[in-house]
């Protein structure tokens, strides 16, 4: 027993976890063929459904997740949801409405699209435009955040006799090294089969801690200890914090709910259905009808990942009333430091290093698959054999790799900086998922539209969220997804002008690269309904007509704080 609780227990189930999801990985793709476009980016196009949904889910969920959200619970309750449980309609509407497209087209990249519907020179703003995120704000921000979590979970600093820094650096290197070996050398297929088992893994070690946490629960607040006591106490307890609904008016990180349909949809729309490293797996499906399973499978998982990234915050919130977090971050680690069984924490550890892993690997595969091919061969070698561009791939990858392995634990002080351009690179979403949009659909829009939009675009976002929101006291507080649903109604005008004005000369045909078998999954549509009803269903269940009947809302309480705060500080002065 001394053992399993030990030091040396966690050490061997975290390798042996780490070490046998390589293993699985190494085994299930060491006959592929590599050298092929189709063979490196794109898994041959092979993938199954649950192996689509298991890399989506993972290449979206990161250790910073579980802080972050988790942390934004703790303080607001369960509105925190929103930004998981309504990325289930982006799912469907990329399962059924875009997929089809996408595959027909047989693309590789998203920026091929452009070049398409539009022209060459749109096709490297937007590959430029993604590139410089990945490389400069992604990979380096994956990798520390990650490795954030991951020290302050276990102490690493601590237990190694370290300073923080060094301990950043350690976790940072050695996912970067891990996470290389699978994007550079195992491409698309090697990420996607660990990203499922990783997934696997997330899930079983991610619910372990509300279970845990509601027995903790239980017990903080004078009950038996048990799980069904805890679930009591959970739902009765506050039912502020179990009110998903917000005002109208209320600030980040509360989630109005006008936005739930509007500004969210747009930012979800974006980054399920036009972010690379995402829509690159759905890409790689073996036909639509996998395709469309694994999209609406991963939007049933997201209604279920509040489990593992929301109510252990609320958990946080109900055990530890009173208590002022701050920006949250420390919940989650308390949280698991507390509840944990130690005989779990090796695989705990694991999971926590998967989920760093598979969103570093995804990214970078698909940093090299922009520049390869929608930089390098067009650009520099137009002519190049298919397996000299995987060569290309994997030489940009090893550099990007080495760079943000470099930068990311100077990002401990960078947060400054890193907030602010992480805010400036979201004026880049909006117009390129109009421009996507509007050429599947709208069949005149001409090619000098995207480079108006795109431009027009960035300047008026950065002009109200930088510039009027901090001169105009009524956009203070606004919650910047406002502004994504404001512009995108702009966006759209706007291409309604130019195509009055300018109208492409003849209708644009998409093109039928014959690639995958298109024939549609049959049932997937009564899947995809069931799916959504769930998501109402969470949206009821968490709202006042359910748990969350009370009195007074969570940001209520918040302006009665700060009123009381600034009469007393008044009555001091």
């Amino acid at each position: 027993m001394d053992f399993i609780n030990s030091m040396a227990f966690t050490v061997i189930t975290f390798v042996g976890f780490t070490a046998l999801v390589a293993l699985i990985s190494w085994w299930k793709t060491r006959g592929d063929n590599l050298d092929t476009q189709d063979g490196y980016y794109l898994a041959g196009r092979g993938l199954t459904g649950p192996v689509i949904a298991g890399s989506l889910l993972m290449t979206n969920l990161s250790a910073e997740q579980l802080v972050g959200n988790n942390g934004q619970a703790v303080r607001v309750g369960m509105s925190t949801m929103g930004w998981e449980v309504t990325s289930a309609i982006a799912l469907v509407i990329l399962a059924f409405v875009l997929m089809p497209k996408y595959l027909k087209t047989g693309l590789t990249t998203i920026p091929q699209f452009f070049e398409q519907r539009y022209d060459a020179g749109t096709r490297r703003l937007v590959s430029i435009i993604v590139l410089l995120s990945y490389v400069v704000i992604m990979l380096p921000n994956i990798l520390y955040a990650g490795a954030e979590v991951f020290v302050n979970i276990f102490a690493l600093d601590q237990m190694l006799g370290i300073s923080y820094f060094a301990a950043i650096a350690i976790v940072c290197v050695a996912t970067a090294i891990v996470g290389s070996i699978y994007a550079i050398f195992g491409g698309l297929k090697a990420i996607a089969l660990s990203d499922s088992i990783n997934g696997l893994g997330l899930i079983v070690g991610g619910l372990l801690v509300p279970v845990f946490g509601l027995m903790f629960l239980s017990g903080q607040l004078g009950g038996d200890g048990s799980f069904m006591d805890g679930m009591d106490k959970f739902l009765h307890t506050d039912p502020a914090y179990l009110n998903s609904i917000n005002e109208v008016n209320s600030p980040e990180p509360w989630l109005p709910w006008p936005l739930l349909l509007t500004g969210l949809l747009v930012n979800n729309m974006y980054y399920w259905a036009t972010n690379q490293s995402i829509i690159q797996r759905a890409f790689g499906a073996k036909n639509l009808k996998e395709a469309q399973k694994g999209a609406v499978f991963a939007g049933f998982l997201k209604i279920m990942t509040p489990l593992i990234i929301v109510v252990p915050g609320v958990i946080c919130a109900l055990a530890y009333p009173g208590q002022d977090w701050g920006n949250g971050n420390s919940a989650y680690p308390m949280l698991v430091a507390e509840v944990m069984p130690k005989p779990v924490l090796g695989f705990f550890a694991a999971v926590m290093f998967g989920a760093i892993l598979s969103s570093f690997n995804s990214v970078l595969n698909s940093a090299s698959t922009i520049y390869a091919l929608d930089i390098h061969r067009p650009i520099f070698n137009p002519t190049a054999s298919d397996s000299h561009m995987v060569k290309v791939g994997q030489n940009f990858g090893t550099i990007v790799a080495v760079i943000s392995t470099v930068m990311s634990p100077f990002m401990l002080y960078m947060t400054g900086i890193t907030t602010f351009v992480n805010s400036a690179f979201a004026a880049f979403n909006t117009p390129i998922f109009v421009c996507l949009l509007c050429g599947f659909f709208w069949k005149r829009v001409p090619a000098i539209a995207a480079k108006i939009v795109i431009p027009v675009h960035v300047v008026l976002y950065f002009i109200l969220q930088f510039g009027l929101r901090n001169v105009i006291p009524a956009l203070n507080d606004i919650h910047y997804l406002y502004f994504t649903a404001i512009l995108f109604v702009f966006d759209m005008l706007l291409m309604w002008v130019i195509v009055k004005k300018n109208p492409r000369p003849e209708d644009f045909v998409l093109h039928d690269a014959k690639a995958v078998d298109m024939t549609p999954w049959k049932t997937g549509k009564f899947w995809a309904t069931v799916t959504l009803l769930i998501m109402v269903g969470a949206y009821v269940l968490f709202s006042p007509l359910g748990f969350g009947k009370s009195d007074t809302t969570t940001y209520e309480r918040y302006l009665e704080s700060q009123s009381t705060a600034a009469v007393t500080e008044t009555v001091l002065d």
